[in-house]
């Protein structure tokens, strides 16, 4: 298949990190993710797209800045738009993206519609376009629920010349102290895991040197796979030629200094810039490193979630050494410098075959640890869970992961709340839903009803005359509470008529 003849190549990154509604979450990625992927983008050895960035925008700004991307347009131009926010749903089940100002219950004129975006795409008259989804759908696409991200995405964004590209995020929080904090900011695994493809030239896998867009969606689901994300990318593509997203720059002769920063494949083993002795400086070829972060499935009930908690959970991991309390070596004994490499863990460009490359020997190493500076062991912690949790949510507790290999610092542990199912309720985002039954005679008469709550009890329900087969009552605040707010969001009582 023949690539398309070459015209121009813009990109546009939208992203929002910050929402006036307290009913969204703050995403602790987006601002993060739009400038590092605009970076490889931009970078004329890697993408060679030129960029345009907004972040934090309120709805009329995006919506102009979607309209202003895509008028005018060369058949020949390659277009990219990456876009990281809050998805939602409205009551009839249509794709809205979160904005600034966008109030979670007026999404038709304060979010951006995905009809709307859909409506650019099509009138545009570039040959190809690339849409890079990002977005936590706030529970609005749940398996098997209406409006699943495996029909809206597609029917609302795909199309001839267009290629899509999503993944569902999970909001992530971390507590500090008595508080729940977002945690600081560091790239989604979906774009993280674009920008080190394009960046590294990692997702060149045919070798090819150039990074074509399936070539970036297979890279993008294998490194999500085997980092164990419960996320499954998707892509749909409506296009009979290669779309080449990134060129592979090819690394600078010996010689000629380090590579410039931002992009281009070199040996992630290699020291950085590929200057001897520059990863013992920066990491410490030494012995003592952080642990590796832990991530544990905490299975939490429906009731469970709409309260504090403290959890207990087991945690396989490994902790200081108590005999030599970390130094790794024998009481009385002490590390060397090694005497081949003068410590730095290089002979020249190789390394240190005497010290491995760590740069001290252990004459007499720690008989419990064999002077690891640890040992394995099986914690019980009890960890606090905040009211509000969702399915999916991960929560970092700082310095709870395993001590580091040399008794060096401790890494971090990672609770992802996964919801066992109910049997009466389902949730969406911070409301939920529950069906009633009623007959035909009541529904057309009207009636009262009891309708359970989570957390306030069975309420009485006034069914209006005359109501339909599937028609849904709104109960405000009776539903989940809000993790990082005031407020809950609202019961929804579906019902369903029978003789």
């Amino acid at each position: 298949m023949a690539t398309p003849a070459p015209g121009g190549r813009d990109a546009l990154l939208i992203a929002t990190d910050a929402y006036d509604d307290d009913a969204f979450r703050p995403l602790r990625s987006p601002g993060q993710d739009c400038t590092g992927l605009a970076r490889a983008l931009a970078d004329p050895r890697i993408g060679g797209f030129r960029t345009e960035e907004l972040k934090d925008a309120p709805a009329h700004q995006v919506m102009r800045a979607f309209e202003r991307f895509f008028r005018n347009r060369s058949r020949d131009d390659l277009l990219l738009l990456h876009l990281s926010c809050h998805g939602i749903k409205d009551d009839d089940g249509h794709l809205h993206f979160a904005a600034r100002d966008t109030d979670r219950d007026l999404p038709a004129s304060t979010a951006m519609p995905a009809a709307f975006l859909r409506g650019q795409l099509e009138r545009c008259r570039a040959r190809t376009v690339v849409v890079l989804l990002d977005c936590c759908y706030s529970g609005a696409f749940l398996t098997g629920a209406k409006g699943d991200d495996q029909v809206h995405v597609r029917d609302e964004l795909a199309g001839s010349g267009r290629v899509v590209l999503t993944a569902t995020n999970r909001t992530e929080y971390a507590w500090e102290g008595e508080r729940l904090e977002a945690a600081a900011p560091q790239p989604s695994r979906f774009t993280g895991a674009l920008i080190e493809g394009l960046a590294t030239g990692a997702a060149d896998l045919d070798g090819d040197g150039r990074i074509t867009v399936t070539e970036l969606y297979d890279y993008v689901y294998e490194s999500l796979h085997r980092a164990g994300a419960r996320q499954r990318p998707r892509m749909w593509a409506d296009v009979e030629y290669q779309v080449v997203i990134a060129d592979v720059p090819a690394p600078p002769p010996a010689g000629h200094g380090p590579a410039p920063q931002g992009g281009g494949r070199r040996d992630l083993r290699e020291p950085a810039g590929g200057r001897p002795g520059a990863e013992s400086e920066l990491s410490g070829l030494g012995r003592s490193r952080r642990g590796t972060d832990a991530s544990l499935r905490l299975d939490m009930d429906l009731e469970d979630m709409t309260r504090d908690s403290v959890e207990e959970i087991v945690l396989d991991t490994a902790v200081v050494c108590a005999a030599c309390s970390g130094r790794l070596t024998v009481e009385g004994t002490s590390m060397e410098v090694c005497t081949r490499c003068g410590g730095v863990g290089r002979v020249g460009a190789a390394r240190c075959r005497r010290c491995k490359g760590l740069g001290t020997l252990l004459p007499h190493p720690c008989r419990t640890c064999r002077g690891d500076g640890r040992v394995r062991t099986r914690r019980t912690l009890k960890v606090k869970i905040p009211a509000g949790v969702d399915d999916g949510t991960r929560i970092r507790f700082a310095g709870e992961g395993e001590v580091g290999p040399g008794g060096g610092p401790s890494a971090d542990l990672y609770v992802d709340i996964a919801q066992r199912p109910h049997p009466h309720f389902t949730r969406e985002g911070d409301d939920l839903h529950i069906r009633v039954r009623l007959s035909t005679a009541e529904a057309a008469t009207g009636t009262t009803v009891r309708v359970p709550t989570l957390v306030d009890g069975d309420k009485s329900v006034r069914i209006p005359a005359a109501i339909r087969d599937g028609q849904t009552l709104r109960l405000r605040d009776l539903g989940m509470p809000h993790l990082r707010g005031r407020g809950r969001g609202d019961l929804y009582v579906h019902v369903d008529l029978h003789r």
